[in-house]
């Protein structure tokens, strides 16, 4: 294929990516948010674009480093952080999802009562990031294999933190693996903690809170504790995409 095809090939498939997330249901999602912590975007990948990405894994030119989680007391499995440029389909969902959740971001913020404010456009919240010496790109690639599991965990990387991330499962349950669910805690205070297990389909995505939410109650808003993971794989090969919108030191 020549450059020019290419081309017009990867912007054809950004402008779907775009207008992919341009229909989901925003009202939904931001009121999903704010009730759980957590909101799904069903099939925003097609079974053909979850393959593409899961099978990029083995390819080390692509990632900047590797992550072996036993190693570190993470739990067991393994992931590698995509080096820049990034593929064109990350490179398309970013922006894209960014500047829908940026608002969300920054009425989170306001109720909690934290000073930060959020750029209307991911290059400029990127060149904070950049200017704090947070430069090293943070989507990353997670491979499970039977046994294998995520401990309860928070992706901050830096004092630069966009409080909400996604992530894409590449495979299908009840064909390519079992077990293996999304693990969502909420840490309220003076309270015991909540847990949610989510069950996503291939091509599903998820948004939840990286660090803190908002919660309403009796006497105002208060801010709850968020850490997620994903529960023991029982069979077969689990593959996600994690799209953390803030660079990494």
């Amino acid at each position: 294929m020549s450059t020019s095809a290419q081309r017009k090939r990867t912007e054809s498939s950004n402008s779907m990516i775009v207008s992919r997330v341009a229909a989901i249901d925003w009202d939904r999602v931001a009121s999903d948010l704010d009730a759980s912590g957590w909101a799904r975007f069903p099939k925003l990948l097609s079974p053909a674009e979850c393959r593409q990405m899961a099978e990029l894994y083995p390819d080390d030119t692509r990632f900047r480093s590797k992550v072996i989680m036993s190693r570190h007391g993470f739990g067991r499995g393994e992931y590698k952080y995509f080096s820049y440029p990034l593929p064109d389909l990350i490179a398309a969902l970013r922006p894209a999802l960014y500047e829908r959740l940026a608002p969300i971001a920054n009425r989170w913020n306001e109720i909690m009562g934290i000073a930060v404010r959020y750029p209307e456009e991911h290059a400029e919240f990127l060149a904070r990031c950049h200017k704090a010496g947070q430069t090293r790109p943070t989507p990353l690639l997670l491979q499970y294999v039977e046994g294998d599991y995520n401990c309860l965990h928070q992706d901050l990387y830096g004092d630069h933190v966009f409080p909400l991330q996604v992530v894409f499962l590449l495979s299908q349950p009840g064909e390519d693996f079992s077990g293996g669910e999304l693990v969502l805690t909420e840490q309220r205070p003076r309270m015991q903690s909540r847990a949610e297990v989510t069950n996503l389909e291939q091509g599903d995505a998820a948004v939840f809170a990286v660090h803190h939410r908002p919660v309403q109650g009796t006497r105002g808003a208060y801010r709850v504790n968020m850490r997620h993971g994903v529960s023991r794989l029982r069979s077969g090969r689990r593959n996600t995409l994690g799209v953390i919108f803030h660079d990494a030191r």
